[in-house]
């Protein structure tokens, strides 16, 4: 039994070393998703170690969760930028997205226009807006998805982060604006499917979407993005920028008098994590089907900085892994209880702020050093018994 505490506090303090947890998380997620894709392409339906295809995208909606979290993290625990306007960012990836997904229907539609979706036809437009064109190609598709977000969040930084607009007011800020994008996504005038959105997508670069290969190759690809935003994250904050950045968090005032443009690091720090926000949304589109207003409300962002709070913020690791507890929490839980989920949410919120401030993994780090003085304590015990036994010779 001792041993195993001391391999387990020798892991929890590999965790905390930089670098070390990075290969230990990149290690985990990559052999359960390439262990789930074979279970799911290699084994038939009857195998006890079978998984199906409705986990494999539940498992690729999770993953999509965490990467969004791993971005409010970004901007929350490092800089000390409370976003409650993150889900507009990967919102507006989401649609564009099911944009080029959408264009990719062609003549399979319910009314069979090759040139117009359906929820136009039903809503009589005679012609493709003139901010769809081009949306039929895949690159330009995600570029679209990747600059409008960042631009948005360039020009939203700019203009608070030169005000020096802090605290709670920027918090407010954030929610007004994916609350307004919310209102107007929800007008058909849009072009944008109004309160229905985006939906019966066939197909992405010619694999049927369907098809069970598809769902394992949007998992892989989903893992591999989130392993490389993490990888790309953790040097980030841990290089001489990251540094700075900490900085500023902690005062502010003091760097901009050491001479640094403190706004300017706030405002590429935002738009990164808007970007990352947005390949989350991006990817989360063709594996849940569905692009709708409802992914700008306020609640959704607020709910995400509830997942980074639970992992522990300023960790990277924990904001992907309380994504991934608190969204397997929710899907058991709304199956049991549907309308208690939101009470459960407000509870774990109320009982992590009081209870853990740092999370599970500040949890886990005091677990970790406990049980390192616990072992110095050993060592010094039967080295002090060793000690004794020697002089008892000696005499």
């Amino acid at each position: 039994m001792s041993n195993l505490i001391e391999k387990m506090t020798r892991v929890l303090t590999e965790l905390r070393q930089p670098g070390k947890g990075s290969s230990m998380l990149v290690g985990v997620l990559l052999a359960t998703t390439l262990a789930m894709s074979a279970a799911n392409l290699l084994l038939p339906a009857d195998s006890a170690f079978y998984v199906s295809t409705y986990t494999i995208t539940l498992m690729g909606k999770y993953l999509c969760f965490a990467m969004l979290a791993m971005a409010v993290d970004i901007i929350w625990g490092y800089c000390g930028i409370l976003s409650l306007g993150h889900g507009a960012f990967f919102a507006l990836g989401g649609y564009g997205m099911g944009m080029y997904l959408m264009r990719q229907i062609g003549d399979r539609g319910v009314y069979g226009n090759p040139d117009l979706p359906d929820f136009m036809v039903f809503l009589n437009w005679q012609e493709l807006p003139w901010y769809w064109f081009g949306m039929d190609q895949f690159w330009f598709a995600v570029l679209m998805a990747l600059a409008i977000p960042g631009l948005l969040a360039f020009v939203f930084g700019w203009l608070a982060f030169r005000s020096r607009v802090t605290g709670v007011y920027l918090s407010i800020m954030t929610q007004a604006l994916t609350y307004a994008l919310m209102l107007a996504f929800f007008r058909n005038e849009m072009g944008f499917g109004g309160n229905n959105g985006l939906t019966d997508f066939k197909d992405i670069l010619g694999f049927d979407l369907q098809a069970d290969a598809t769902r394992v190759a949007l998992l892989l690809v989903t893992t591999l993005l989130l392993v490389i935003a993490f990888i790309t994250s953790r040097a980030i904050v841990q290089s001489r920028l990251g540094r700075v950045i900490v900085a500023v968090r902690d005062a502010e005032a003091r760097a901009r008098f050491l001479g640094y443009r403190t706004e300017r690091y706030k405002v590429w720090l935002f738009v990164y994590s808007a970007l990352i926000a947005a390949v989350a949304g991006m990817l989360y589109v063709p594996q849940v089907g569905i692009i709708n207003p409802g992914e700008f409300s306020p609640l959704n962002s607020i709910e995400v900085v509830v997942w980074v709070a639970v992992g522990g913020r300023g960790t990277l690791y924990g904001a992907i892994v309380g994504a991934l507890l608190v969204n397997y929490a929710k899907t058991r839980f709304t199956a049991i209880m549907p309308d208690g989920w939101l009470f459960a949410l407000g509870a774990l919120f109320v009982i992590v702020t009081v209870y853990l401030p740092q999370g599970l993994a500040g949890l886990l780090q005091r677990f970790g050093r406990s049980e390192s003085v616990q072992a110095a304590r050993r060592e010094e015990d039967a080295g002090s018994d060793s000690g004794i036994s020697t002089r008892e010779v000696n005499a």
